[in-house]
């Protein structure tokens, strides 16, 4: 019984090291963390196709994780607001404008970063969408 609990606890060790909650995509090239639920994984990916340029993955894996009952509202926003973002670059102003308002929708509290609002392509169109809900 000892030698049981020996092992469980080299494993629970060397996951907690490792810095992965799975076995899935530990190697992957970002920095480890600890993945709080399936669904942080799943937007933790989507973002990181989002930063390597890879938007139409990165819409793919925003949009599972928008049809996935267990995702937090939370982790929705932040799925809305990269879709966003890759909306407003791919020049589909009208697709941006809905994905910050359901944002919104979720979180009228819904806020970017000073860099995030102060960029020019996106920036502007977030301030409008802001703007539209308070009046």
């Amino acid at each position: 019984m000892n030698n049981s609990k020996s092992v469980i606890l080299v494993v629970l060790c060397v996951l907690m090291l490792g810095g992965c909650s799975s076995v899935v995509s530990c190697d992957d090239g970002r920095d480890a963390r600890w993945f709080s639920s399936p669904t942080d994984h799943v937007l933790n990916n989507g973002i990181k196709s989002y930063e390597d340029g890879d938007y139409a993955a990165s819409m793919t894996i925003l949009q599972s994780l928008l049809n996935n009952q267990a995702a937090s509202t939370a982790e929705k926003v932040r799925a809305y607001k990269y879709m966003a973002f890759i909306h407003c670059v791919s020049s589909q102003d009208r697709l941006c404008r809905e994905s910050f308002r359901k944002a919104f929708e979720l979180d009228p509290n819904f806020n970017l970063s000073p860099a995030e609002a102060g960029h020019p392509v996106w920036g502007p169109v977030f301030s409008s969408e802001r703007n539209k809900l308070s009046k």
